[in-house]
């Protein structure tokens, strides 16, 4: 794509939904359905499975990302100017109007879409857009409080998705409903993992929620603070994981599971030396990280089961 063709696209209506589906949770739930699926199918590596069901499972869950972080842009448009000023509708990019027909458009589809497949999935998907919908709308607006903002985030990217897609793909496949120890440890690794990035996210947007009252743990324990707990919480995952794999307390190939953890706990170490807790792109850079390395074990963790 050359200069010109970037520019255009840049300045186009496309960019801008792009940008306000937030890419990095699109990336996020794309692994996440992908990964189970992998899981759910380990065990019948050796019979022709359908990816219909992967399909469906994830057109279903893209559009309950969308609606969620549209809902939560919809209602923060004077905090996300001042922290997320490049967000579409902060921009300008999108008027009001139409932020809520896509998300209006996208809840719909999300619900229409997962009821159509099955109960698991439909459950999932509408138990995840009531959680988003009371961590944005007031006037319950979970995320003005610490605690019960992290326990939307990680009860969703944790325990509801894991387990729910598992079962559904499960169920669709096999028709069972027993979840294997492979799913739990998995599932707890997320859980532990999604409550350490619903810790960091806000400590590069200090300012806009100290303006508006919004009483996160950055603004009660400070950066600092905040930050080592975010990276000792990450430790405490892959320290986890590894012990998991060394007495053998899953289906999964020890050796490989053991080498990618360790990769994975040294780089994020050494990625950690190198932020400034003063410079916001810094503390933004270190932030998107921690999401590569959330994608990257979607990828690793399945892996390990299809080899084991």
């Amino acid at each position: 794509m050359n200069q010109i063709s970037q520019r255009r696209f840049k300045d186009s209506w496309l960019y801008s939904f792009w940008k306000f589906s937030r890419p990095h949770t699109i990336i996020g739930t794309s692994l996440s359905v992908l990964g189970l699926y992998l899981i759910a199918i380990s065990p019948l590596s050796d019979s022709p499975t359908s990816p219909l069901p992967l399909l469906g499972a994830w057109i279903a869950c893209l559009c309950g990302n969308v609606y969620i972080v549209g809902l939560n842009q919809l209602e923060d448009v004077a905090i996300d100017k001042i922290n997320k000023p490049h967000l579409p509708i902060a921009a300008g990019e999108f008027s009001m109007q139409t932020g809520k027909w896509i998300v209006g458009i996208t809840g719909i589809l999300a619900l229409l879409l997962s009821v159509i497949q099955g109960p698991f999935l439909f459950g999932v998907v509408a138990v995840s857009l009531a959680i988003g919908t009371a961590y944005s709308v007031p006037p319950i607006r979970l995320k003005r409080f610490p605690f019960w903002a992290a326990v939307c985030i990680f009860s969703v990217r944790g325990a509801i998705v894991n387990l729910g897609l598992f079962l559904h793909f499960s169920w669709v496949l096999q028709k069972n409903q027993l979840i294997p120890s492979k799913v739990w440890v998995l599932t707890l690794f997320i859980l532990v993992f999604a409550f350490a990035i619903a810790i960091f996210k806000d400590i590069p947007d200090i300012e806009g929620d100290l303006l508006y009252n919004i009483k996160t743990f950055t603004i009660k324990l400070g950066k600092q603070a905040v930050f080592y707990l975010a990276i000792w919480v990450l430790t405490l995952c892959y320290m986890g994981m590894i012990l998991v794999s060394l007495f053998k307390l899953a289906e999964v190939n020890s050796i490989f599971l053991i080498l990618t953890q360790l990769v994975a706990l040294i780089w994020m170490w050494w990625q950690s030396q190198k932020v400034n807790l003063q410079e916001k792109s810094d503390i933004a850079r270190f932030y998107q990280f921690i999401w590569k390395l959330f994608f990257v074990e979607y990828l690793i963790f399945p892996i390990a089961c299809l080899l084991a």
